[in-house]
């Protein structure tokens, strides 16, 4: 079921919380010891908590449609009922310890039972590693393959029966990227739509909270609650007559998608065009520049957060994730002014954008969850050029706008593609309704993995392949091309140590070759003419706290 039906059944007496949560704990044994959904299990207060929505419901007390739905929670969002490890040795376990962030504190009083922190990547931003202790997330549709990051647990486990919705977050893609990989519906809300106090940042004027869950109107259930406003439930309907649609096709669907990537694109939009919407081929405004502003942004701000623990727990930390934080050593002040610019200048390119078409729609990726061995380079970073460079959401993220992912059909082997509906600001109740309407006349979202694939632990050979029975990966030995500059090795050296990075020379060769690959596109974003004059304008989080930021606000 979804939850949407979930919810009905229960006020029709079909079905309980108890039933639910009891279903949902059985999906967890039989099958996540497999997939590494769940950092931590909350199954009896799951129950003490299913057992109470039952008895509230048959009273008459009715806390709306999240009432008794078993959700997960992704573990960089504070729970009151278990420690937030974000997947890290380095992390401060006393990190809003005993309290729920605001999100949570809103599920719980609209009757949601809570099953668990789900996994996720290092600080929402490293890879699987092996050799830390914690559950390696796996893909349901195939457990050899990434569920996608770094809400990975919440999208694995809504796909596995493991919960009917999950909470995530989206700095660069990580609610969208595990929906597309997963088959489920993803929501990366308009910026400052959903408090992020209590979800630990990696950027703070990039990250979101929002919901995942099996369909577009299961997401906006959940978005009603957590936005603390529930009064912005989209009108549902088929009926698409008068809407216009953008389709992107530039840089969406390169030569080396999935075979079966074109065809399902073409089969959701002409989906879109049958129920009534006019579509017409847009392209996005400073494509690679809003790419370059994310990185930028992304390095510049996580560094700022953890560079005091970076350079006292350098191996704390894991090779990917510190690969990303101690870029931003790498990244002037200028060159971070001069991304709020060009962001800035991109946002109002967009705003016109959207006024003559009502929703964006693309592909999320252009292939499907991609295998481990995939996901890094010689070093072990994240792979940009490679995986990285064929998903489609961080465009989005220094923008305000909200953006859906749904599932639009299967790659050549079977595994989940997705579409992005991308809307104005403020603008959720519009995507939400085309995804819906969409869903209403596919049913790539009601297709799910085989249930009995996962049900033994994964071994197999390679990275990642024996986790389970506690092996640990030898690292790649690193084959960095030659530098542009001759001093290029010399000035990554010297940023690194001036900010206290321990990188040892094999790593730092890494740094240096990462560093002259990016350089050329960070000055790129010198040459936008159009923000030249630009004052950047920074977009305040005022649901956040006190401090207006989304920051840490003592307790």
């Amino acid at each position: 079921m979804t939850l949407t039906e979930a919810a009905r059944a229960l006020r029709d007496g079909a079905v309980t919380s108890v039933g639910l949560t009891e279903a949902a704990i059985a999906a967890a044994e039989r099958a996540d010891g497999a997939l590494g959904v769940y950092v931590t299990r909350f199954d009896e207060r799951a129950r003490t908590a299913a057992r109470r929505a039952d008895e509230e419901l048959a009273r008459g007390v009715d806390r709306g449609p999240l009432h008794g739905i078993p959700v997960g929670v992704k573990d960089t969002v504070a729970v009151a009922d278990g420690p937030t490890t974000a997947q890290s040795l380095a992390h401060d376990p006393h990190w809003w310890a005993g309290r729920d962030a605001p999100v949570v504190a809103r599920l719980r009083a609209a009757g949601a039972v809570l099953t668990g922190k789900t996994t996720a990547m290092e600080h929402g931003c490293g890879l699987p590693e092996e050799d830390k202790p914690f559950p390696v997330p796996r893909n349901p549709w195939r457990p050899a393959s990434w569920a996608g990051g770094s809400s990975s647990g919440s999208a694995s486990g809504i796909a596995a029966g493991m919960f009917l919705a999950g909470l995530g977050s989206d700095t660069g893609g990580s609610i969208r990227m595990p929906a597309a990989f997963c088959g489920v519906s993803g929501l990366m809300p308009t910026y400052g739509r959903v408090p992020a106090a209590g979800c630990l940042p990696l950027a703070y004027s990039l990250d979101r909270v929002g919901p995942l869950a099996r369909t577009a109107r299961d997401c906006a259930a959940v978005l009603d609650v957590i936005t603390g406003a529930p009064d912005g439930t989209p009108s549902f309907g088929d009926d698409l007559s008068g809407l216009r649609v953008g389709v992107v096709r530039e840089h969406h669907v390169p030569a080396d998608s999935d075979p079966a990537l074109p065809g399902a694109f073409d089969a959701a939009v002409a989906v879109l065009s049958g129920l009534g919407a006019s579509v017409a081929e847009v392209r996005l405004p400073y494509w690679q520049e809003m790419i370059t502003v994310t990185f930028v942004t992304a390095a510049s701000e996580g560094l700022a957060h953890h560079r005091v623990d970076l350079s006292r727990r350098w191996d704390d930390y894991g090779v990917a994730a510190r690969g990303l934080l101690a870029r931003g050593a790498l990244v002037s002040g200028a060159d971070y002014v001069q991304a709020q610019r060009v962001r800035t200048v991109a946002q109002r390119a967009v705003d016109a954008l959207f006024e003559d078409v009502d929703v964006v729609v693309c592909p999320t990726a252009s292939i499907g969850a991609p295998p481990f061995a995939d996901l890094a380079d010689e070093a072990g970073h994240q792979d940009h050029a490679g995986v990285f460079g064929k998903i489609y959401t961080l465009y989005w993220n220094p923008l305000a706008n909200p953006v859906l992912a749904v599932p639009m059909g299967h790659t050549a082997t079977g595994l989940p593609l997705s579409m992005q509906l991308a809307g104005p600001v403020a603008g959720e109740a519009t995507i939400l309704r085309v995804g819906d309407a969409f869903q209403q006349h596919t049913d790539w979202h009601r297709r799910t993995p085989d249930p009995y694939a996962a049900r033994e632990p994964y071994v197999a050979e390679g990275p990642y392949g024996a986790q389970k029975s506690g092996a640990v990966r030898e690292p790649r030995a690193a084959h960095a091309p030659r530098p542009r500059h001759p001093d290029a090795a010399v000035e990554v050296r010297s940023l690194l140590a001036a900010a206290g990075l321990p990188a040892g020379e094999r790593e730092a060769a890494g740094f240096v070759a990462a560093h002259t690959a990016q350089r050329p596109a960070v000055d790129a974003l010198f040459d936008v003419r159009a923000a030249r004059h630009a004052r950047p304008v920074l977009r305040p989080d005022v649901t956040a706290g006190p401090d207006g930021f989304g920051g840490e606000v003592p307790a």
